[in-house]
């Protein structure tokens, strides 16, 4: 299956499988329209393994080849589907990157670590999410990374909502990509 084939496929199975019409309260507390619950596709069985190639093909396409990216993860847990994703559709190519997870704040117990997996301190990475609305979740995560030694190359998302994440995760001084918007699967 091309990209091409792949990235519609995957606009379709978010169409059918995520977004909900309504009036919903966001994260950011913007009300909206409606609302899009990446997870019903991030975690479906057909709609995760096109999430892990789109992506790795959207990386690929901007510049960040595999030899680039050493690790992929963002904020639990909008980014924790999708970094697993990426991670599997990595390996099915005989690729080596890694996933991590970012807690919104370092457990007080045990490791006391605000972010799992391997460890990212001087390695590569991309801050991931889902869907994006006011780049909130993914600029904590970035500044998390950045604590702890990573050199974050780019966020990349699924669904941009075009509302100003882009402006300000680029405003931090990283690249923003997304692999659809708001306007292309609400049509159809």
């Amino acid at each position: 299956m091309s990209n091409d084939t792949q990235r519609t496929r995957l606009i379709q199975l978010i169409r059918e499988l995520s977004v909900i019409e309504g009036e919903v309260t966001l994260a950011s507390g913007i009300v909206s329209d409606h609302y899009v619950d990446m997870r019903r596709a991030s975690l479906h069985h057909e709609a995760a393994p096109l999430i892990g190639h789109v992506m790795l093909d959207m990386l690929e396409e901007a510049g960040f080849g595999p030899e680039d990216i050493d690790a992929v993860g963002g904020l639990t847990l909008g980014a924790d589907p999708v970094a697993c994703a990426i991670m599997h559709a990595a390996a099915s190519r005989g690729l080596d990157i890694d996933a991590f997870v970012v807690r919104k704040a370092a457990k007080d117990h045990g490791m006391k670590r605000q972010i799992e997996g391997p460890d990212i301190a001087g390695r590569s990475v991309i801050i991931l999410e889902d869907t994006s609305t006011t780049g909130g979740s993914p600029l904590q995560a970035l500044a998390a990374a950045r604590e702890a030694g990573a050199n974050v190359l780019a966020v990349a998302v699924i669904v941009d909502r075009n509302t100003g994440a882009k402006e300000k995760i680029e405003e931090a001084g990283v690249p923003y990509l997304a692999a659809t918007g708001i306007d292309e699967i609400r049509r159809g």
